[in-house]
């Protein structure tokens, strides 16, 4: 096992003798079967997405924050090792948004992807779930990694969202840089940059409400993915799709792979940027997508799909490339 790598994964392979493919499995069960709750429960019962709507924004606007915040500000930050992750993740960023816009103008692609489709769906290709990326930093790379993976989030955030919006937007370019900038996500990582280079930390009575609020953000945010899951719409635009997936599920890891070598990564930050890569997309690509008048059923499909193949690109990315 290489330096920096998860000491969990490591234990268990001792204990247990299994093969690292199991490891993985056993490392992904307990989130991927909280997002088979939260579809399961918004299919068969009261609670049904018009619920889980609300649940969603309290997660994005508070609980989700907070933990982003928590996770900056409780380790103390090397701005120097730290700029090589950020640079890596931006890297990552900007080559993988360029992937998945050049799909049209692939030969022999290109006349089967039907470019308003493509405009709306290209983002599934690049975008991450921050949810499922918050619930395994720690796990897969210790304490440090909750850290690094909440850094490449506020960094790459941005990013993203210029790369999804840009292309659909048609006018009020303005209203969208206001938004970016009221961004929760890029708030709370701002503030918790500052405060961590100021030497700002938590007082200790309010640590354990701040644990309990991020526990409960990451509980209910990928149950709140799970929800949002649908099935329908799948049967237009299946080369568009099945392009855009292998963009983000096997297109994405290899390039972090790349970065990690131009950017000489420690094993630690190797292994949260390999972490970032795998991760299904955002969960909310369809919202954006139907926001702005496109095709949101069928964006909604391809998230399901990429949240379903997360647990292969996950276990890629780190078992495989790592």
């Amino acid at each position: 096992m290489p330096t920096g790598a998860c000491p969990q994964v490591t234990k268990t392979r001792r204990r247990c003798g299994y093969a690292w493919p199991v490891n993985f499995a056993q490392l992904l069960f307990p989130d991927f079967s909280l997002i088979l709750i939260g579809h399961l429960v918004c299919r068969f019962t009261a609670l049904n997405r018009s619920v889980w709507q609300h649940v969603d924004s309290l997660v994005y606007y508070f609980l989700f924050p907070t933990l982003l915040f928590h996770s900056i500000v409780k380790s103390p930050l090397d701005p120097a090792a730290a700029s090589s992750l950020v640079l890596a993740g931006l890297s990552l960023a900007v080559s993988a948004i360029a992937l998945s816009y050049s799909l049209p103008w692939w030969p022999l692609l290109g006349r089967h992807i039907d470019r308003r489709d493509h405009a709306a769906s290209a983002q599934v290709g690049f975008r991450f779930n921050s949810f499922i990326a918050l619930a395994l930093a720690e796990r897969v790379a210790g304490p440090q990694g909750l850290m690094m993976i909440s850094m490449l989030i506020g960094f790459c955030v941005p990013t993203f969202n210029i790369g999804a919006v840009w292309p659909m937007a048609r006018h009020g370019n303005t209203h969208f840089l206001r938004e970016l900038l009221r961004n929760p996500l890029i708030i709370a990582t701002a503030t918790g940059l500052v405060a961590n280079l100021l030497g700002f930390r938590i007082p200790i009575w309010l640590e354990p409400t701040v644990q309990r609020i991020g526990a409960a953000a990451l509980a209910l945010g990928l149950m709140a993915a799970g929800a949002g899951m649908q099935f329908s719409s799948l049967n237009r635009g299946k080369v568009l799709g099945v392009s855009v997936l292998l963009c983000k599920h096997l297109g994405l890891p290899l390039l972090a792979w790349v970065w990690s070598r131009v950017w000489q990564l420690s094993p630690t930050q190797t292994t949260a940027l390999l972490l970032f890569s795998g991760l299904p997309t955002a969960s909310t690509c369809y919202v954006l997508a139907s926001r702005m008048g496109y095709n949101g059923p069928y964006v909604a499909g391809l998230v399901t799909l990429s949240t379903l193949a997360g647990m292969l690109s996950l276990p890629f990315a780190l078992g495989v490339l790592r």
